[in-house]
């Protein structure tokens, strides 16, 4: 592995990339070679919860399940809050479990799911997956031992810059999620940002996979 691509939908099937593909429950997909899996907030079905809480229990004792999600709490989609707090904790529970690390989808939620982790005091690496938002809120998720994932908006948000610069390099992680962009592309950013090379940053983020993965 010389490229880690910690979220995406889509394996660029290139020997020198590790995908860590998202994969939901009732569209899962033999063929992808690492993923996670988790119901995401914006896709709740009351009438499937139970099924793909079951679905996910099964998978995620694969070793090529490498994490739980995406999964998490959302306030600008239409699905009820109190709904996705009930789904959202009962994966967090799976995910101690099993001692896999949660990929999280967080949107004007921070503070709750900051407090759900206290809460239910779980123990496995939860990381923030395409973060974008300022210093207060990254020092806060990094205070409560978050880790942070960074992809598109590295990309398009020349803001993100002095932000990014300012997470320890060992508490991130870069992924491409849905944007056509390669994972090389944003390693290249992330390096100019660091002040850095791919290569140390390759070396880098290849010790965070360890140190969350257990690998």
């Amino acid at each position: 592995m010389q490229f880690l691509n910690f979220h995406t939908h889509k394996s660029a099937k290139r020997p020198d990339v590790l995908d860590i593909v998202n994969q939901y429950p009732n569209e899962f997909d033999e063929s992808v070679a690492f993923y996670s899996i988790g119901i995401h907030p914006w896709y709740i079905v009351k009438e499937r919860i139970e099924a793909d809480l079951e679905i996910i229990n099964q998978k995620m004792t694969a070793e090529n399940c490498l994490a739980l999600g995406e999964c998490g709490l959302d306030k600008r989609t239409e699905v009820p809050f109190e709904l996705q707090v009930a789904v959202f904790e009962r994966q967090l529970l799976l995910a101690e479990k099993h001692q896999k690390p949660v990929v999280v989808h967080c949107v004007a939620a921070f503070q709750e799911v900051i407090a759900l982790k206290k809460r239910l005091g779980i123990t496995v690496p939860m990381i923030i997956h395409g973060f974008s938002k300022n210093e207060q809120v990254a020092k806060q998720l990094l205070d409560n031992g978050f880790y942070l994932s960074f992809g598109k908006h590295l990309i398009r948000n020349p803001h993100l810059e002095t932000i990014f610069k300012s997470i320890p390099n060992n508490r991130f992680f870069l992924e491409t999620d849905t944007v056509d962009e390669s994972i090389a592309i944003v390693y290249a950013i992330a390096a100019k940002y660091k002040n850095s090379t791919v290569d140390e940053l390759q070396q880098l983020l290849a010790s965070n996979y360890k140190t969350v993965f257990n690998k």
